[in-house]
């Protein structure tokens, strides 16, 4: 099941299902919503004494796995990679990168002029970090931020470029299809790091979060969530499939 529906457009619900309004709501979406419901929402914090270098080396080998970030990424995200001789398949040398923040396919090139096509994202910015709770973190925590994973991810360099430090309420990927991922991705990673939103931010992210469609529900979770008594989100545990696969908005309650 995808895209917008009713409960109407169901062969399968009764007359006695809630009603059911605006797009339906991937499980991931719904969780995310919660989660954002935990973050504090705040003013945005000074960026005097942000660097760089406050969150530890560009690109260290936080791992031990004598790789270092960048070429991690570059290896995890890319297809078709190939690696420099000599590396033990670390210095990622050229590869193909689906580009999520644009659906665009880039071909990528170690080199002096070409290296610069793909560049390693950080999710959530450091700047943006910074100036949202990443000031009363440990050096240690801080340097985990910068080099996690969770919030690195190859991209095309202009687009990086164009979103800088902005959160989502300033910038969003002009791939539409991926911003719900995209939104979910910064939520999941401030809580981890215990930063904060502000009002702005929090209602962007909501928006986002709102319109995310569905393929198949793989939770039970009933976050009561949204904007005022018709807008929570829910799923019908009395729905006769095996996975809950209604989700959207009460408008009985």
């Amino acid at each position: 099941m995808s895209g917008r529906g009713t409960v109407g457009d169901d062969p399968d619900a009764s007359e006695s299902t809630p009603a059911v309004r605006g797009q339906y709501l991937a499980s991931e979406a719904v969780k995310a919503m919660a989660q954002l419901e935990t973050l504090p929402v705040k003013g945005l914090g000074p960026r005097t004494g942000y660097s760089r270098d406050e969150f530890g080396p560009a690109w260290a080998d936080t791992d031990h796995n004598g790789c270092d970030t960048r070429n991690d990424i570059l290896a995890r995200d890319l297809t078709d990679e190939t690696f420099k001789l000599g590396t033990n398949n670390c210095v990622v040398t050229t590869g193909t990168l689906a580009d999520k923040y644009t659906g665009t396919t880039i071909n990528f090139v170690r080199g002096h002029n070409t290296s610069a096509a793909v560049q390693i994202d950080h999710i959530v910015a450091l700047g943006d970090a910074w100036q949202k709770g990443g000031q009363q973190l440990s050096t240690d925590q801080r340097e985990e931020l910068a080099n996690d994973p969770l919030n690195l991810m190859a991209v095309g360099g202009h687009t990086n470029s164009a979103k800088g430090d902005k959160d989502a309420a300033a910038w969003l990927p002009p791939n539409t299809a991926f911003r719900c991922d995209y939104v979910s991705k910064q939520v999941v990673i401030k809580a981890k790091y215990s930063l904060w939103v502000t009002r702005a931010e929090h209602e962007a992210i909501l928006d986002i979060l709102e319109g995310c469609t569905c393929t198949a529900m793989d939770s039970g979770v009933r976050p009561q969530l949204g904007r005022g008594s018709t807008a929570s989100v829910f799923w019908d545990s009395d729905t006769p499939f095996s996975l809950p696969t209604i989700v959207g908005a009460r408008e009985d309650h």
